[in-house]
């Protein structure tokens, strides 16, 4: 038996050539100019199609039953016609559960940017030609890690269709992820710290100001001794501190840290010297904050630019944090655990294997062969 199908050559459909297959079995059909192997199989009132990528019979047998269960497993009915958003939109609400805010945020954004590439099509049409087009238009216009978060949402959603049965195959599973070229980290260094923390705590003459530049000061000094991150450092209050202990429980407030568990880190020195004078000057009550302000952005743009300093940021601090507890002799273990990283020290491995150059030409003084 043959089967004749149409295929168009180029933009021009007068090129069409005619394509003979001759059916070899139930579902199996094999190309007559290449000799390869492809299924067909019907479902409801649609055909599947799909090349078998193979010109053995015994193979092509082995992967026509794959198929055949895959098309076996699809959805036959009204949710086969779903829309790409509609989709995302069901996805996204049984998924999101457990995440922080922002990352709910985020992929919201994501989806809003992947929906136009797929809009008009039933979820079950999307094909590889359609994400393709996606990749054309964007990379050359995002940012790596922005298309990186486009690319996993995306992913993510055709996942949740395969699982649903409306979909076969994920059809952006051959997109590669553009590699993220990460930036140099510029953390001050000590000297410059001090500054930038006495430069913060001048008043520009206005009022309320000499309270506000305090304020920002202190947070500056807490993130960077802690190492925290700034939502886990502004969620810190006067009854997660133990002094005693000599310990400080990091919680992240409600909305947790990045990992949802909380830690307890050890006080620095110059940590209890911070609380110490903050709770001498404030007499505070157990359930207030610690820091007095949300962030310090404002004061700490000023400062540096004053300073004429690099625009460091919070986060800065807390590789401050970092670098100076392992120029100090901290393994990468321990410090991990402070950072509240799970991982072991492979992430801080990778961030601060590479300490500033002065702190290596020193330890390098120091050995004697």
């Amino acid at each position: 038996m043959l089967l004749s199908m149409q295929n168009n050559v180029g933009q021009d459909a007068k090129a069409a050539r005619k394509v003979v297959f001759h059916r070899v079995a139930e579902n199996l059909y094999r190309l007559e100019n290449t000799g390869g192997y492809y299924a067909l199989v019907k479902r409801g009132d649609k055909q599947f199609r799909r090349s078998l990528k193979t010109k053995d019979r015994k193979l092509a047998e082995r992967r026509l039953d794959e198929y055949r269960a895959q098309v076996g497993n699809l959805t036959i009915g009204e949710d086969a016609r779903l829309s790409f958003d509609e989709i995302a939109a069901r996805w996204k609400a049984t998924s999101q559960q457990g995440l922080k805010e922002s990352t709910v945020t985020r992929r919201q954004t994501c989806i809003n940017n992947l929906s136009p590439f797929f809009k008009g099509l039933s979820i079950r049409n999307v094909q590889a030609q359609h994400c393709e087009r996606w990749l054309t238009e964007r990379a050359s216009k995002m940012a790596a890690q922005t298309l990186v978060h486009e690319l996993d949402t995306m992913r993510l959603i055709f996942d949740y269709a395969v699982r649903l049965g409306l979909m076969l195959s994920n059809p952006a599973k051959d997109i590669k992820r553009r590699k993220i070229v990460s930036k140099p980290i510029v953390i001050p260094t000590r000297e410059q710290f001090q500054k930038l923390v006495a430069q913060i705590r001048v008043s520009d003459g206005r009022a309320g100001s000499q309270k506000k530049a305090k304020a920002g000061a202190d947070l500056v000094e807490l993130l960077a001794y802690s190492g925290c991150r700034i939502h886990e450092g502004i969620s810190i209050r006067w009854v997660d501190v133990d002094f005693e202990k000599n310990t400080v429980k990091v919680t992240g407030g409600e909305r947790g840290t990045k990992n949802h568990e909380e830690r307890t880190i050890p006080m620095t020195d110059a940590l209890r010297s911070l609380l110490l004078r903050l709770k001498d000057e404030r007499k505070p009550k157990p359930e207030e904050f610690i820091s007095q302000i949300d962030n310090a952005k404002k004061c700490l743009q000023t400062a540096c630019r004053r300073l004429e300093y690099p625009q460091f940021t919070h986060h800065d601090f807390r590789h401050f944090f970092a670098t100076t507890c392992i120029e100090s002799g901290v393994d990468i273990p321990t410090v991990s655990r402070w950072l509240g990283h799970k991982d072991g020290g492979a992430l801080a491995m990778k961030v601060y294997g590479h300490l500033r150059q002065q702190h290596s030409l020193e330890s390098a003084r120091r050995v004697r062969f």
